[in-house]
């Protein structure tokens, strides 16, 4: 096989869930277990966080600067959170696509709506699900990251959250990590492998033709 058989279009992954259901622990062990795929970056309006880094955090900018590149359209997705914006630029992604290598989104139903609506070819979406209401909530409180206030309000926006699981392309329910850390893997194996994504096919297959109808 040549090697511009090779070639294919990288993707964009997206993992949405309730805050809990394990989306984040999943997306990290994906990325360290696949060097040919990194976390997306966000540009925010949002001020730095000590030991944040421009260009690999977040891109940083202005509210200025952020409300001319949704006028320009320069984002696949943006979203106002609190006082805050956040997009993901589209010209580093598409660069990213390009050379065959994959982008992993941790975004929620509407980011995904809009990647759906701005480059829905090079999406692939998949909902992670709790096992179980009562076990989402333990898993919440055992992070002891938030309050119980806080939880419970993460409890209550987990309904609609859930609601929209099937507009996704996949969905998981995240019972066993490893499980679920395996089925992830192999959908993006298998989306990996999909037709109109191996660009250099063609090429390959029609090489093989002529060297057939050579002989």
């Amino acid at each position: 096989m040549n090697e511009s058989s090779k070639k294919r279009r990288g993707l964009m992954l997206v993992l949405s869930s309730p805050s809990g259901a394990g989306k984040t622990a999943i997306s990290r062990r994906i990325i360290e277990e696949n060097p040919d795929i990194s976390m997306s970056i966000s540009a925010t309006t949002r001020a730095p966080r000590p030991g944040e880094v421009d260009g690999k955090d977040y891109f940083f900018v202005s509210k200025e600067a952020f409300e001319q590149k949704v006028s320009d359209k320069e984002f696949l997705e943006h979203a106002k959170v609190f006082d805050n914006y956040y997009g993901t630029p589209s010209k580093r992604v598409q660069n990213i696509l390009e050379r065959g290598e994959d982008v992993m989104f941790d975004i929620d139903w509407q980011g995904t709506q809009q990647l759906a609506e701005n480059a829905r070819d090079d999406l692939v979406s998949i909902f992670i699900l709790p096992p179980s209401i009562e076990e989402l909530e333990r898993r919440l409180f055992s992070r002891a990251q938030d309050t119980e206030e806080v939880v419970k309000k993460r409890m209550s926006k987990a309904a609609d959250e859930m609601s929209h699981w099937r507009e996704y392309d996949y969905v998981i329910v995240n019972k066993d990590f490893e499980k679920s850390v395996a089925r992830v893997q192999a959908i993006l194996c298998a989306e990996r492998l999909k037709r109109d994504r191996q660009i250099g096919m063609a090429e390959f297959v029609n090489s093989m033709r002529r060297q057939s109808e050579n002989e």
